[in-house]
């Protein structure tokens, strides 16, 4: 369907908006329920109705189900085996590499962008932020992860070589959240539509790829709004250095937290 001169921009944005939540249910399918077959279909009719729809709303789609594919290939755990972890690594490096390559060499653009130093130091109100996000992991991490059972989803680390992987792991997760849910979808989605709706289209695939990590039970109550803050706190700051700080000092007290609860005598520290 090509726009038209009497097609009113809500309109245009409507039938838009068909092909982009089907990428975003297409994540739910992925990552939260893992069908692959029916997760790849929906994907594929994503793309086949953007390509009726608008021609470069396709293109976009098209990196970000690049991403979305490649991740699903590979088992998404906290399987701490040198073979898992490199295998796992490797396909969230290419999720990555394949969108920004294509975007900047084959369509000639530069709209996907890692802003490390933008040469603005972080206000008072920004590290105030931070302390929050340290505070609520702290309240809210140790309950979630122990009343429902899922830090069962990840390791003991109790071992001296499980305890540094699970911290690099849970790291490296977390920078790549943002290198690919952040500075790649949410950026390709906000060329389309308002910043709101990208973000909530952003947040579902987020939340869902965390849900299949490991954020299970209730983990959608907390990592959804969390992908929504992050999507936010991008627009605002327009740093990537800023939003992985704030995932890493989030991830940081999840750590302490999965330690905690593999191991309660390890780290008293805390309340639950």
């Amino acid at each position: 369907m090509a726009s038209t001169s009497t097609e009113t921009p809500r309109t245009a944005l409507t039938w838009k908006l068909v092909p982009a939540a089907l990428v975003s249910v297409s994540g739910v399918l992925l990552f939260g329920i893992e069908n692959n077959p029916l997760g790849y279909g929906v994907l594929a009719v994503a793309l086949l109705a953007a390509a009726f729809i608008d021609r470069a709303l396709l293109r976009h789609l098209v990196l970000v189900a690049a991403g979305m594919v490649i991740i699903s290939l590979v088992p998404l755990n906290a399987d701490l085996s040198i073979q898992h972890m490199a295998l796992m690594g490797g396909a969230l490096a290419l999720a990555v590499l394949v969108p920004w390559l294509v975007s900047r060499f084959v369509y000639g653009e530069s709209i996907i962008r890692f802003p490390v130093n933008t040469g603005r130091k972080w206000p008072l109100t920004a590290k105030l932020y931070l302390i929050g996000v340290a505070a609520l992991g702290y309240f809210i991490l140790p309950v979630y992860l122990i009343s429902t059972g899922v830090y069962q989803n990840w390791p003991n680390p109790s071992d001296p070589t499980i305890f540094w992987r699970l911290f690099l792991g849970v790291n490296a997760v977390g920078i790549w959240d943002e290198l690919f849910f952040i500075c790649t979808t949410f950026t390709l989605l906000r060329q389309h539509f308002p910043d709101w709706l990208a973000n909530i289209l952003q947040a579902v695939v987020f939340s869902s790829f965390l849900w299949e990590i490991g954020y299970q039970a209730w983990g959608p109550l907390l990592t959804f709004p969390f992908a929504l803050l992050q999507g936010y706190t991008f627009r605002l700051t327009k740093s990537f250095t800023y939003v992985v700080t704030v995932h890493l000092i989030f991830d940081f007290v999840l750590f302490l937290a999965l330690v905690h609860a593999h191991n309660p005598d390890w780290l008293p520290i805390f309340l639950y």
